[in-house]
């Protein structure tokens, strides 16, 4: 599942065609992906000018000129190839660059510019939606979502309320959205490997001054990953279709038997099945 920085990696990519752009084309292949399509999906994004592009937790928001912002999630396998008259945007670094399969090809937008975005999505895992822009913080997806992980509303002080008295691990909590939006997996494991706190130490017991910590290391691995163009594990692709390589920079995700990176520790970072996720840790320097 793609994490925050790789939908922010995406709608940097995608922002330079579709922000200010006007949607000259928009072509629909199918009726649903994950979900539906609405039943006005082509007709209300015909001509519209998508005033904005931005992110919220793991969506893309495409914000129009009509009332409405067209909603955005690349689910498993979702995945966006820019081509423009001058050639395709390749924006960032890559490892890899697979050829996208033309039977995927699921929605088309083309703007007046001559820019043609094509979602692909083999598993159809993500989905798209259009919901009136005014009351967009009410809609069932983003109602009871936590902060953003990189904002001023994310701190210490707000995670040592939400773990008042917890006895789960900080890793299964800061996987709940309601908490902080937009973390997954792979950059919880990387960030308390950091901060050196164990994924299974009951959350209620960890001090401030740890969070503090904490809070510091979720933003620095998230922004070199950013930077980086995302972790891109598997067949998950960059905007132009193109594989990234933050990956070969993890500490600890998916690095199981291997020493320890932090300084000063002897540790051997292990792997355990948590509610059918793998966490990676050391089990010497994260207490």
């Amino acid at each position: 599942m793609p994490e925050l920085p790789e939908v922010e990696t995406v709608r940097g990519g995608l922002a330079p065609v579709l922000e200010g752009h006007r949607l000259t084309h928009v072509e629909a292949r199918r009726p649903d992906l994950r979900f539906p399509l609405p039943l006005n999906f082509v007709q209300t994004l015909t001509g519209a000018t998508i005033v904005s592009l931005r992110r919220r937790a793991k969506y893309l928001l495409a914000q129009t000129d009509r009332e409405d912002t067209l909603v955005m999630h690349l689910g498993m396998s979702g995945r966006f190839e820019i081509a423009r008259p001058e050639g395709a945007v390749r924006p960032g670094q890559f490892h890899y660059a697979p050829d996208p399969d033309p039977k995927h090809a699921h929605i088309v937008f083309e703007t007046e510019a001559g820019a043609r975005v094509t979602y692909y999505d083999p598993r159809r895992f993500g989905y798209m939606g259009l919901v009136n822009t005014a009351t967009l913080d009410l809609h069932p997806w983003f109602a009871g979502l936590g902060p953003e992980p990189l904002s001023d509303d994310f701190d210490a002080a707000r995670l040592k309320t939400a773990f008042k008295d917890r006895k789960q691990g900080p890793k299964t909590l800061l996987l709940d959205q309601r908490i902080v939006a937009g973390l997954g997996n792979i950059y919880v494991c990387e960030a308390l490997h950091r901060a050196r706190i164990s994924p299974f130490k009951a959350a209620g017991r960890i001090s401030l001054p740890r969070l503090k910590r904490l809070v510091t290391d979720i933003r620095e691995v998230l922004g070199e990953a950013i930077a980086a163009g995302g972790s891109t594990l598997k067949d998950y692709a960059q905007a132009d279709g193109a594989l990234g390589y933050f990956q070969h920079r993890f500490r600890v995700y998916d690095r199981e038997g291997t020493p320890c990176s932090n300084p000063g520790c002897s540790g051997v970072i292990a792997r355990k099945v948590q509610a059918g996720r793998s966490t990676f840790y050391c089990p010497v320097c994260q207490t």
